[in-house]
């Protein structure tokens, strides 16, 4: 229903946005960046408060007042009775998935100048849940990522610790004023707010900044590299009877989600599934090849089947040597971990993958 709200043509009058004052988290700084990329909302004032009469002047409260009500533009996620989650999800969600659960829709159509039910949106809209959202709605519901109880029942012990340096927690560092940049705008007693929704309006900026990057990312790469990914998929057997070798036309493509994807789309067994892909370091024509091992999953740095042992660490004169006769001189070199290797030519780069496939 809101996303019906977003899309239609609005007035220009900016509509006043409510959000609690205090200690304020990585949530409600991206719920009112979301909203102030809509048009009803760009020029939208910001007030900060808890006092019920303040939020009741407010054409739109996130994350406080105790209440769910789209129909009224009211997103908090405090109450004991409130268990929404994204379609098809099991987090809960905060007040940025609220916003971005009613808005998303409209904020990509407009970011991407698609038309709201364009199938590129509702692919975008999954994604940056997916991606970038459904984190900020767990961190603040305190939810782990790992069911603790499992986790510690392999014993495995993380090696050090990386939590301070997540988006949550940095917006969490500017509850507290910087000494050596206290800001613009100082508190004073009858502006006793004013340094802290300073620190607010520079947590916002910095989520927002962080969804838009996302954002772009997936509208202009991600997405107009599925087509790309999908074709070279397609001809794998072309390039090597075991189908185990794919060769991507252009530089730079995101390959390695779209792959996945097709995979599982297409049933394929363990024995079936890529191991190496290819493609050319830069656009320019006489580019350097690239051959990289697919990894067992998206985020695991271990490779189906790395390139082998003995090239490792090897480069020019003496990694042509290695592979002999098969590969034309050329090699550049293979990396220590056997993930990536690297040939002056395609077809260097084809016979160095076609040679690791049975060494």
């Amino acid at each position: 229903m809101a996303d019906n709200i977003a899309v239609k043509k609005m007035k220009t009058s900016a509509h006043l946005i409510g959000t609690h004052n205090g200690h304020f988290h990585a949530d409600e700084a991206l719920a009112v960046y979301m909203l102030r990329l809509l048009p009803a909302f760009t020029s939208s004032p910001l007030v900060r408060s808890r006092d019920p009469a303040v939020l009741d002047t407010c054409h739109t409260v996130v994350d406080v007042g105790g209440e769910y009500d789209a129909a009224r533009n009211r997103y908090d996620h405090h109450q004991r009775t409130f268990n929404t989650t994204f379609p098809n999800r099991e987090t809960k969600l905060s007040s940025a998935g609220l916003v971005y659960m009613h808005f998303g829709r409209a904020i990509i159509a407009q970011h991407t100048s698609l038309p709201t039910a364009h199938p590129d949106v509702e692919l975008l809209f999954q994604k940056l849940y997916d991606d970038f959202v459904e984190a900020i709605d767990a961190n603040d519901n305190g939810i782990s990522k790992y069911d603790d109880e499992k986790l510690k029942a392999t014993g495995i012990q993380g090696r050090f610790k990386d939590g301070g340096i997540t988006l949550p927690s940095l917006v969490g560092d500017l509850n507290h004023e910087d000494p050596l940049n206290p800001g613009i705008s100082k508190s004073t007693p009858e502006q006793p707010q004013a340094e802290e929704d300073y620190r607010f309006s520079q947590a916002s900026q910095m989520m927002g900044n962080a969804f838009l990057r996302k954002l772009h990312s997936a509208a202009t790469a991600w997405l107009p590299a599925r087509a790309t990914v999908k074709e070279a998929f397609r001809q794998r057997k072309d390039n090597h009877p075991s189908g185990q070798i794919m060769v991507l036309p252009r530089a730079g493509t995101p390959w390695k989600e779209h792959l996945y994807n097709l995979e599982e789309d297409e049933n394929l067994q363990e024995s079936e599934k890529l191991l190496y892909v290819l493609y050319p370091e830069q656009e320019e024509p006489g580019s350097k090849w690239r051959v990289q091992a697919v990894s067992k999953s998206v985020s695991s740095f271990e490779s189906r089947k790395a390139l082998p042992e003995p090239w490792r660490g090897l480069r020019d004169a003496e990694l042509d040597d290695m592979l002999g006769d098969e590969v034309e001189d050329g090699a550049v070199f293979v990396h220590a971990s056997g993930f990536i290797g690297g040939h002056k030519t395609e077809a260097g780069a084809r016979a160095m993958a076609a040679k690791a496939l049975k060494t």
